[in-house]
């Protein structure tokens, strides 16, 4: 898998690489939050961001890609430098804590589901990658849908339940609830579960299924 996270401009292949690996997805933290109930989930977004840097931190140790999938908010000439420069106009705690290293992907979104009419298809592929760590907000709609698309092509899931956010915490345990039970997602807080530890129990887990007779 090419390294994405020595803070030089991430490339991928031109051909797929085998799909064997994990990747550190964060779901629209570049946010200016300036939505009805907009200052509620950014209490919580903010909340989420030690779990997430420190599966970014974990990501980088074993050499994971870490990719940004973000709302484009209407822009549609925008890009990732743009996005950030937006969302610090406001003031905002979310996005100092987490903006994107030169080293991370970057993936521009126009819906709520990361999968749609994007690039994240084609790249996913390219750097080998089999199992998606779904971080961000709001999970009851953009990791949700994201997580359903990435259901229907067969990516493993983890959805840690302390490293998404959303308005209210009813919210959070019904999307939660969807993903682990229709989706087979592990939604195991980070201090429950490393990076590591998941993504080891996934090989066992494709090993045990291929060794199944047909």
């Amino acid at each position: 898998m090419p390294a994405a996270n020595d803070h030089d401009a991430p490339t991928a292949p031109s051909r797929d690489a085998p799909a064997d690996g994990a990747a550190l997805i964060i779901i629209d933290m570049i946010n200016c939050f300036d939505f009805d109930e907009g200052e509620k989930l950014k209490a919580r977004a903010e909340d989420a961001c030690g779990p997430i840097l420190h599966l970014r931190d974990q990501a980088d140790a074993a050499g994971h890609p870490v990719i940004y999938v973000n709302d484009n908010f209407g822009e549609w000439h925008s890009e990732a430098s743009q996005l950030v420069k937006r969302a610090r106009k406001t003031g905002n705690p979310v996005v100092d804590r987490i903006a994107p290293r030169d080293g991370d992907y970057f993936v521009i979104k126009p819906q709520y589901s990361g999968f749609y009419a994007t690039n994240l298809p084609v790249l996913l592929p390219k750097l080998g990658v089999r199992d998606l760590v779904l971080t961000g907000i709001a999970t009851d709609m953009c990791i949700l849908f994201t997580a359903a698309d990435a259901y229907m092509r067969d990516y493993g899931l983890w959805v840690p339940q302390d490293a998404t956010a959303a308005i209210n915490p009813a919210r959070e345990r019904s999307a939660l609830g969807i993903v682990r039970r229709g989706m087979s997602a592990e939604t195991r807080a980070t201090p429950a579960l490393t990076l590591a530890e998941w993504a080891a129990s996934r090989q066992r887990q494709r090993s045990s299924e291929a060794a199944m007779p047909p």
